[in-house]
């Protein structure tokens, strides 16, 4: 797996998105990482550093693997960066079929009449 920086990640998405674009799909991993090993980790905190929390995010399209950290102070503009691609890249989704919310209360209507219809010639002797 590919590690880079940024600002090549987001390129290297963009142009997975266009390749896949008629047919195939891009899968994004978000995952929260430190980026040093465990003994590096006890090391530290045995002697009292903080670690610093990085977000590390992959992408995949089946072939090629792509991976970047992002750190708190670039997380703000990876996260615009990253929306704007998202949006810019999901124009192949189907709309959601609205329901018609007035249908919903006649159709309820209809079975209790049907429902009292059938209590009342089934009541008579």
């Amino acid at each position: 797996m590919v590690r880079l920086q940024l600002d090549p990640f987001l390129n290297e998405l963009t142009s997975m998105f266009q390749h896949t674009t008629e047919k195939g799909s891009v899968w994004v991993t978000l995952k929260h990482s430190t980026d040093k090993s465990l003994v590096q980790r006890n090391k530290m905190a045995s002697a009292g550093k903080e670690l610093e929390y990085k977000c590390l995010v992959r992408a995949t399209d089946g072939k090629k693997n792509i991976s970047t950290l992002v750190g708190a102070k670039d997380h703000q503009r990876f996260q615009a960066s990253y929306a704007t691609i998202l949006k810019a890249r999901m124009t192949s989704l189907k709309k959601r079929e609205k329901k018609d919310k007035r249908k919903a209360p006649d159709a309820a209507d209809k079975k209790q009449q049907v429902s009292k219809k059938r209590s009342t010639t089934t009541a008579k002797p």
